[in-house]
């Protein structure tokens, strides 16, 4: 009598409720090993096939698995993410854009504080040491000149974000500070300000140097002497902006505008404006830079530079897939790129006052 060979039970994604990677390639049109191609970031991929694998993934939201990805040679991305910023708005946009980014590509962000002066250097290294595919270094750490060498040395794949001078051997993302700045000077300059305050930022980022040479750029253009005491210090923290503030409208001839290098030293310049008496933006205009949650939560909102700053951060999850993509081909992927910026007009700023301020007090 002939026996009948009973085949192995197989848990199928409809029993289990998890997708498998025969869903995603059925979804999509392709082999299962062209999925875990696109999943391993092997370049040997058409782009709109990569493209249709992505679209299959997040339409079935499915997770890869860990032990099938080593199986595939692949093994698990892991980035280093690397922070250190006196702007929390800043800090919570940017780690948003790089978590969103590294999910969508089933990356492991690994997120670290390092304070720059403060064994900066060890904590690079623990982190390299614990086996990284790449760093993503937002400010002011882009411009860490010990992190940076550290990192080219032992040819870690880098991107920097927010730099004004980003190193040949690293990849950037980034606006053209000096440029935003100019257009927002300029602006301040078409409603009637000719005496405009500038708050500049911390001396040690590359970024605050190209801000402060907008705005000199743009007097320069409109026929005004660049006056020293016009520019007050700052270090892009709130408390720095309300010393440099408290400094500007202490002047003889205090400016009718102040541009602030970012956004925290603007809201901290119309606190100081408030303090004085002074209305934002009847008797004082005010505008920042960067665009983060504390320019709509203050009132009057600020007029600000937009720097696409969560945006920024997933350019820079994929800049480094690019260079661990352009590794394992044997090509060099470093790129430096360069993304767009909007000047967002709310209610700080506006023509110059005709008449004195009349409620303004020392």
């Amino acid at each position: 009598m002939a026996t009948r060979t009973r085949k192995p039970r197989t848990t199928s994604s409809r029993q289990s409720g998890a997708p498998t990677i025969a869903d995603v390639a059925e979804l999509a049109g392709v082999s299962a090993m062209t999925v875990s191609r696109v999943i391993n970031a092997e370049r040997n991929v058409r782009a709109e096939t990569r493209d249709a694998v992505n679209v299959a993934i997040d339409s079935l939201n499915y997770a890869p698995n860990r032990a099938a990805r080593n199986l595939a040679g692949g093994g698990d991305i892991r980035f280093g993410l690397l922070y250190s910023n006196p702007s929390a708005a800043y800090l919570s946009e940017f780690l948003l854009g790089g978590l969103d980014q590294a999910s969508r590509l089933h990356i492991q962000l690994v997120v670290e504080k390092c304070e720059i002066g403060d064994h900066e250097i060890a904590v690079v290294e623990r982190l390299v040491a614990g086996g990284v595919d790449g760093i993503i270094l937002p400010p002011p750490l882009c411009d860490s000149r010990a992190i940076l060498d550290f990192l080219i040395e032992r040819a870690v794949p880098t991107v920097v974000v927010a730099t004004g001078s980003p190193p040949q051997q690293v990849a950037a993302v980034s606006i053209d500070d000096c440029e935003a700045a100019r257009v927002m000077t300029q602006h301040l300059l078409s409603l009637g300000h000719a005496r405009i305050g500038f708050i500049a930022g911390n001396p040690n980022l590359t970024a605050s140097a190209e801000r402060q040479s907008g705005y000199r750029l743009a007097l320069e253009e409109a026929g005004i002497a660049f006056d020293a005491a016009l520019v007050a210090d700052g270090l892009f923290t709130y408390r720095s902006g309300l010393d440099a503030a408290d400094e500007l409208l202490s002047l003889a001839d205090a400016p009718s505008a102040i541009f602030a290098s970012n956004d925290d030293m603007a809201a901290a310049t119309v606190a100081v404006a408030h303090r004085r008496g002074l209305d934002v933006p009847g008797d004082l205009s005010v505008c920042g830079f960067d665009d983060t949650a504390i320019a709509t939560t203050i009132w009057p909102e600020l007029t600000t530079i937009h720097q696409p700053i969560a945006d920024m951060s997933r350019a820079a999850v994929e800049l480094l897939m690019g260079i661990l993509r352009g590794k394992r081909a044997g090509e060099g992927d470093i790129r430096h790129l360069t993304l767009d910026y909007t000047l967002v007009r709310r209610q700080s700023d506006a023509a110059p006052r005709r008449r004195p301020r009349a409620r303004a007090r020392a």
